[in-house]
Parts: C-alpha cells; sequence; structure tokens
C-alpha cells in the first residue's frame, strides 16, 4: 500500500465524531497550557500525558497530536502580548511581535502567528507523512555500531548548540545520563545507583523527571526572583485579521521559514532556536522595510513561527523512524508511545502502521482545529494570564505533583520529583541547558543497549563501531559539532586582539 493511501486510511480513522471531540479537547488544552508565559511545549504534554491514560490509543495519540500543535502555537500569544516567550522558539517572535502590539497592532501579529503556524505545520506534516516510512525502511539496514553514533552525535550537537557553554551542556548530559542509570542493569539485573532502595530498583521514571524540572523548577526561580503579582499585558485592539498588504509581507517569509525549520528539526540542530534566528535574519536581509525591524516588522513573526512549527513537525521524523528524539518535546512524545507498548524507531509502520497513519492524519486535523479554534478565542487566553501568579504556580505546581504521583502511585515518584525540581531551579539559575538531560536520561539507556550488543556481535572488537561508512560520516559530523564552537570562539577572540 502506497503511504497516500495509507494517509487517506489514517484520515478515515481520525475524522470519527469521538477523535474529533479528543482533537478538539487536546488543541483547546494544549493552546491553554501552553499559553501560560514560562511553560513551554514539553511540558504542557508532560503535565496533560495522564489525561490521555484512560482512553484507547488511537484516540489518545490523536489527542496527543492536538496538544503538541496547540503547546507549539501557545508560545506566541505570550511572547507578543506580554513580551514573555512561552519557549525558548518563541524568543523571535517577541522582539517583533511586542513591538507590533505596543503599536496598536496586536491583532495582524497574532493573525500572522496563527495563520504562519497553519501553513507551516501542513507543509511539514504533508512532508513527513511521505518521508518518515522512507526513512524507516532505509533505518532497517543501520546497525548497531551505527546506532551508537547516531545518539553520540545527537548528544554532543544538542549539547554544544543548546545553552550559554559548551561545558554546561555537557554537565546537563552527564546529570541526564546517570539518572538513566538509576536502577537494575538490563542483561546482568544488578543494581545500580540505587543505595538500597527497593523503588529504585526499577528505574527513573521520566514523566516525574520532566514534569518537575520544568514546572517546579520554573515555579521556584520565579518564586526567588519577581515580587510583582501579575503581567503587564498589553490590551488587545480590534479583530485578531490581517490587512492585504500584511497577506502579502507574510506569505513568503512562511514559506522560507517552513523551508529552515524542517531540514533543522530533523536533524539533532538544538532544538526550535536556531532556526527560528535563522529565520529572522533571512527575513530581516530579504525585507523590503528593513527600517521596522526592531520597531515592529510582520516578517519578524511571520518567518519565525513558521520555523517554529515546521521545526517541530520535523522532529517528529527521526521519532518515528529511528526513534531519535531530538528535542525535549520529542523526547516527551517518546516517552508518550512508550506508555502504550509502541517503541518508535523502523519497524514502527509495519507492527503500527495504521496507528501510526492516525496519529500523522489527525496532525492535520490538530493544525486545522488549532486555527480555526485559537483567532476567535484570543481574549479568552489574555484572561488566563490575569491570574496573578502564585495561584497560577501553585495550580500547577499541584497538578505536577499528582501527575508524578498517579503513574505509579508511588511516594518515591514524588520525593523524585520534587529532587529534580530543585536541580530544575538550579540549572534555571545558573544557565544550564535542560534538553540534554532530557535527552541522556531516555537515550543513556538506550545508548548502553546498542553499545554492548555492537560489542557482542563484533567479539568485543572496538574498532567495528567505526568501521561502517556511515559511522566515519557520523563520527566527523561528531568532531564537527565539538570542536566548531571553540574555534569560532578563538577565532573571534584573535580577530578582536589584531583589531586592538
Amino acid at each position: 500500500m502506497s503511504s497516500f493511501d495509507s494517509l487517506i486510511d489514517g484520515f478515515a480513522s481520525a475524522l470519527t465524531l469521538s477523535n474529533l471531540g479528543f482533537g478538539l479537547l487536546g488543541t483547546f488544552l494544549g493552546t491553554l497550557v501552553g499559553v501560560l508565559p514560562g511553560i513551554g511545549p514539553a511540558l504542557a504534554i508532560a503535565l496533560l500525558l495522564p489525561i490521555t491514560y484512560t482512553v484507547s490509543p488511537a484516540s489518545a495519540l490523536i489527542m496527543f497530536a492536538a496538544i503538541y500543535y496547540g503547546a507549539m502555537y501557545g508560545g506566541s500569544t505570550t511572547s507578543i502580548l506580554l513580551n514573555t516567550p512561552g519557549e525558548s522558539g518563541s524568543v523571535i517572535t517577541a522582539l517583533e511581535g511586542n513591538k507590533m502590539a505596543r503599536n496598536g497592532r496586536a491583532g495582524p501579529a497574532l493573525a500572522t502567528a496563527a495563520i504562519g503556524s497553519f501553513v507551516a505545520g501542513t507543509i511539514a506534516t504533508l512532508i513527513l507523512a511521505f518521508t518518515a516510512p522512507t526513512i524507516a525502511d532505509l533505518a532497517i539496514k543501520v546497525g548497531a555500531a551505527d546506532y551508537v553514533a547516531l545518539m553520540l552525535v545527537a548528544f554532543t550537537t544538542v549539547s554544544s548548540l543548546l545553552g550559554a557553554s559548551q561545558i554546561r551542556g555537557f554537565i546537563s548530559l552527564a546529570v541526564g545520563l546517570v539518572l538513566g542509570l538509576v536502577g537494575a542493569d538490563l542483561q546482568s539485573g544488578l543494581s545500580r545507583l540505587t543505595f538500597g532502595n527497593q523503588a529504585a530498583v526499577e528505574g527513573i521514571e521520566t514523566v516525574p523527571v520532566i514534569v518537575s524540572i520544568f514546572a517546579l523548577g520554573e515555579a521556584l526561580y520565579i518564586a526567588s526572583r519577581f515580587k510583582e503579582m501579575g503581567w503587564n499585558i498589553i490590551p488587545m485592539k480590534g479583530k485578531a485579521m490581517m490587512s492585504r498588504d500584511d497577506w502579502k509581507r507574510s506569505w513568503k517569509p512562511w514559506l522560507r521559514g517552513t523551508a529552515l525549520g524542517f531540514p533543522l528539526g530533523v536533524i539533532p540542530a538544538g532544538g526550535s532556536e536556531v532556526p527560528t534566528f535563522l529565520s529572522y535574519s533571512v527575513e530581516k536581509k530579504l525585507s523590503k522595510h528593513p527600517e521596522e525591524f526592531g520597531h515592529g516588522a510582520i516578517e519578524g513573526v511571520a518567518g519565525p513561527e513558521a520555523a517554529n512549527n515546521a521545526n517541530a513537525a520535523g522532529a517528529l521524523v527521526p521519532l518515528l523512524a529511528l526513534g531519535l528524539p531530538t528535542s525535549a518535546t520529542a523526547a516527551v512524545i517518546l516517552v508518550a508511545f512508550q506508555t502504550y507498548q509502541i517503541q518508535p524507531g523502523p519497524t514502527l509502520f509495519l507492527t503500527n502502521g495504521a496507528l501510526i497513519w492516525t496519529l500523522i492524519a489527525s496532525l492535520f486535523i490538530g493544525n486545522t482545529l488549532l486555527l480555526i479554534l485559537n483567532l476567535p478565542l484570543v481574549r479568552v487566553w489574555v484572561k488566563l494570564l490575569k491570574v496573578p501568579r502564585p495561584y497560577l504556580f501553585a495550580g500547577i505546581v499541584t497538578f505536577a505533583m499528582l501527575g508524578a504521583y498517579a503513574l505509579n502511585t508511588s511516594t518515591f515518584d514524588v520525593q523524585v520529583a520534587i529532587a529534580i525540581g530543585i536541580v530544575g531551579f538550579l540549572f534555571r539559575r545558573f544557565g544550564m541547558p535542560i534538553t540534554p538531560l532530557i535527552l541522556g536520561l531516555i537515550l543513556g539507556p538506550n545508548l548502553e543497549l546498542q553499545f554492548r550488543r555492537a560489542l557482542q556481535i563484533s567479539a568485543g572488537d572496538y574498532g567495528t563501531l567505526w568501521a561502517s561508512p556511515l559511522s566515519k560520516v557520523l563520527y566527523a559530523v561528531l568532531l564537527l559539532a565539538l570542536f566548531t564552537p571553540i574555534i569560532t570562539k578563538v577565532m573571534r577572540k584573535v580577530r578582536k586582539d589584531a583589531h586592538a
């Protein structure tokens, strides 16, 4: 059966009344949580994950897809109206979107963000539908040694490109890898790093870690830094609509943002920060109104928002085809799959084809529902931001702790969540990136498994780890990612000294 026929079958499964209801609910909840300042899509999905446990896998994944796109969009509202990005990918949106809001053009800014997200999400999901199965077919030929190289590249690129320094990125990665080692060894059964605690033998659950490091860490940081009881919200005048000139200036940035965001989501390039910054730079160079940049240029909202959403769809390609998350949000989605005993990877389209095509079809549906729902309800999200911070974050922390406990009804998970929440606060305080920790926790055990498997196949010959052509290319990329920031830093220093 061709990809097109499989996609049509996926739409037939997703377009039932009950599944549309779950999609609508997911869109509403995803945007509701994603619009809150300081709460990115990874935390929104992790917080809402327990809600999907009581429904069938197909309905849960449809709801999850809607939550994913809803949470990705939510950050643009706070960026424009509050100048407070809901996630790192919305930082650029805040630069121009907030200036537009201050100039009385909040409506067009919100409209171009919503429509740009829809256009980019639709195109990127279409590419996902036809590329992921092909990549999965090729990935079947990838051996254990190649997977080791692939995961090391993901660790290195994400740790190098995120955060203020490489050292902080690798410290974060090391913490995640250590957490991933806690529990019984997969082969020998020996306990590691449990310190006599029987509850830790089964390992550290991923959901409590993700929820607490984002929610509790952020709440503690805000409680330690800010005294005010609310946010300075810019009032929205008129409707969230675009003029003919706005459409003329936005459609090309939407397409260019999509072209930049999708491929940078497929490769482990450090999340949505890179494509949004690139998109902003490109639009600034190509714009016929460069003098408006920094003062409210609509291209500076349209391009980065499209790049952000295309990047989100692109991150699903390595997740579905290889089982390799390239961002914190994709890592949470991997956990959601594993909750339903579904393991993303090369055989996913063979073992769970109908379910996955339903998921891909639901991404189209969720993206459409997002556009239909959010533009009319923009004023509702604004009212949500008027809730005082102490009540808001107290509710988030309570919900997070309940979610951590409900996973296994275990007090140990709550204790882990509290401990990790303190780690999250320290990470936030000292500018440590969180994504490497999440990837280390989730992919660390898998890296160990593939490493052992590669050595068993080669009878202990370490040379086979870089013997294949693919491994050699991947290790070359690893070295490039590792040393490029260092070389760039040294060259800047040399130029500065020469200029002085």
